[in-house]
């Protein structure tokens, strides 16, 4: 046994992640018995619509969240669209956290749909974290009609991909003396922190799995990816020592892309935009929240690195408001003439998005 893995052995602690199926989906379906057993997107179908979510029966067609309206309708033809309910949503994952903290104080929500339990010392119930993932999961649909998957282990990076393995309505638990066969095993796109760009810079240094990667050097990884290197040196041995904040305050949300090959062209990057806003815009809704400073972020293929913010009276509920802003705020900023690899978005100053969602925000574009 290696000495990584002993010290998540000895770590001891015992934690949850309870993540919702199909969350905002199912809760249209709950509510209307016409939705049932059918492919159901919350989000919009029209030209410029966006995928919030997706039943079960929709994602076996090929819709996912963050898809456009459009394309969804093209894979699923008779695919249902029902229009969020934001507040409706949050009120219920309320009523699920109130029945968490019977069971930790320790709980740190990450959205509206999931959060991390520490039950290393549990209020109620019996000392096992597999039982009580079992006893919160059997009280969440009797409480709310809705179904829950849970991951069980020693920390928070295992525990959380632990909830995907059996998922729908199901559960998986890694146990210390497993993690490291579990970590040898699993593909490399599937580790925390790795996203489409960065697996495949992982593919290209040979690297495929968690094998892989333990193998790899400190340096090496760090040569490569910077700070986060040392993150996936210590994640491949089993070793995340991050603790389950139940104080967490979330400070912004964003969303960012590395692209395949440099972009120039204004209309390129009005795209690039474009798609980086959809993504943005689910995760706010998800946090249940909005924000009122934008911050875009620039990386030129020579990796000089800009950021402009601007800040506004009121949170932007509005996700073209978002788009035309970012666009506006970028080619104000950006050196002409120079090839972009990497932009961002960012909202921070954030607020509970309870009021009006999905109101147009009123701009003056002439001040950018």
């Amino acid at each position: 046994m290696s000495s990584s893995i002993t010290h998540t052995i000895l770590s001891n602690r015992k934690i949850i992640h309870i993540d919702m199926d199909a969350f905002y989906a199912s809760v249209e379906q709950r509510d209307n018995k016409a939705y049932q057993g059918k492919p159901l997107a919350v989000g919009g179908g029209s030209q410029r619509g966006v995928v919030a979510a997706a039943s079960y029966e929709a994602r076996k067609f090929g819709v996912r969240s963050a898809m456009p309206g459009k394309q969804a309708l093209q894979k699923c033809p008779d695919l249902i669209f029902v229009k969020p309910r934001f507040t409706h949503y949050k009120n219920i994952s309320q009523q699920i956290r109130e029945i968490f903290l019977e069971y930790t104080h320790l709980m740190e929500p990450l959205s509206l749909d999931e959060a991390y339990l520490d039950v290393t010392r549990p209020l109620k119930g019996k000392n096992s974290a597999t039982l009580i993932a079992h006893e919160i999961r059997k009280r969440i649909f009797q409480e709310t009609g809705l179904t829950a998957s849970a991951g069980i282990s020693c920390n928070k990076f295992l525990a959380k991909i632990a909830s995907d393995i059996n998922k729908p309505n199901g559960y998986y638990v890694i146990r210390p003396e497993e993690a490291s066969v579990f970590i040898e095993k699993l593909p490399i796109g599937e580790f925390f922190g790795v996203g489409k760009v960065t697996a495949q810079k992982f593919q290209k240094l040979g690297i495929h799995n968690g094998m892989d990667l333990r193998n790899a050097s400190r340096a090496l990884l760090m040569k490569y990816f910077g700070k986060n290197g040392l993150f996936f040196y210590d994640i491949a041995r089993g070793i995340d020592r991050r603790k389950v904040e139940h104080d967490r305050v979330r400070k912004s949300v964003g969303a960012e892309n590395t692209f395949h090959k440099d972009l120039l062209s204004e209309a390129e990057l009005n795209k690039a935009m474009e798609e980086i806003c959809d993504t943005l815009y689910l995760r706010l809704h998800k946090a249940g929240v909005w924000g009122k400073t934008l911050t875009i972020k620039i990386k030129y293929h020579d990796f000089e690195q800009i950021t402009r913010s601007r800040s506004f009276s009121e949170g932007i509920h509005n996700r073209d408001s978002m788009w035309h802003l970012a666009c506006t705020m970028l080619h104000a900023n950006r050196h002409p003439g120079k090839p972009i690899r990497l932009l961002g978005i960012s909202f921070s100053q954030l607020e509970a998005a309870e009021n009006r969602p999905g109101r147009q925000l009123r701009l003056n574009l002439k001040n950018y």
